[in-house]
């Protein structure tokens, strides 16, 4: 599913991208982009948009395009927000933006206008078999039910398969900057540890999750694995 994010700030869109890992975004700065595009779903930053704002909504609504317009708590923003509180296809959010509230968002929209929407997504590394939105991971006829937190880690892992991770990278990608100085310390390492004991991912079933003192962890595959 596309999903078109009007908006001049890279962090910003960023971010949502991060918050929505099972969409196709799409960052774009002017209205006939926003024309062109005919996205299923279109997320507006009211800062971004200015004077263009009213016809980017027209357009959406001629289209029947759910909107989510993104606003700061400034008076002229509230003002042009105002105008929009009745239409049941635009959602808010304030900023600055939180990943959980986006995709909080994303999926009451998508579940107005498109009832038979489908957000399941299976992604598959090796005979390890993931599926999103249940943070199912499917393994040796196992089914095992994982935290959003863990499920979002393991993938992580999986898709860097041998590579170093940084706990700096880590804490970005799962957790968001918005929560660098809330995060405790054992975070990492407790979701780390949970991800390793409920999917086995020790030597005698093929995997190490090992740590790297002072950096981070890292996920191998050894050498002989049948997975």
């Amino acid at each position: 599913m596309h999903i078109s994010i009007f908006s001049s700030s890279s962090t910003d869109l960023t971010l949502i991208a991060r918050s929505l890992p099972a969409y196709d975004c799409h960052g774009m700065q002017h209205l006939a982009e926003v024309q062109r595009a005919h996205p299923q779903l279109l997320i507006v930053d009211i800062a971004s948009a200015g004077v263009q704002l009213a016809e980017i909504v027209k357009t959406a609504q001629a289209a029947v395009i759910p909107l989510l317009l993104l606003t700061s708590d400034a008076a002229h923003e509230l003002a042009a927000l105002s105008a929009y509180a009745d239409n049941r296809l635009i959602e808010s959010e304030f900023k600055p933006l939180r990943r959980n509230a986006i995709a909080a968002h994303v999926k009451l929209l998508l579940q107005r206008v498109y009832p038979e929407h489908n957000e399941r997504k299976i992604q598959q590394f090796g005979h390890h078999v993931f599926e999103s939105p249940a943070h199912i991971v499917t393994h040796a006829g196992k089914n095992t039910v994982l935290t959003q937190k863990e499920f979002a880690l393991a993938i992580l892992l999986f898709s860097n398969l041998g590579q170093p991770l940084s706990r700096a990278y880590l804490q970005e990608n799962i957790w968001g900057l918005e929560d660098r100085d809330e995060l405790p310390p054992r975070t990492i390492d407790t979701h780390v540890s949970r991800v390793r004991n409920k999917l086995n991912l020790r030597p005698e079933n093929g995997f190490r999750l090992g740590t790297i003192y002072g950096y981070g962890y890292q996920l191998e595959k050894l050498t002989g694995s049948a997975d």
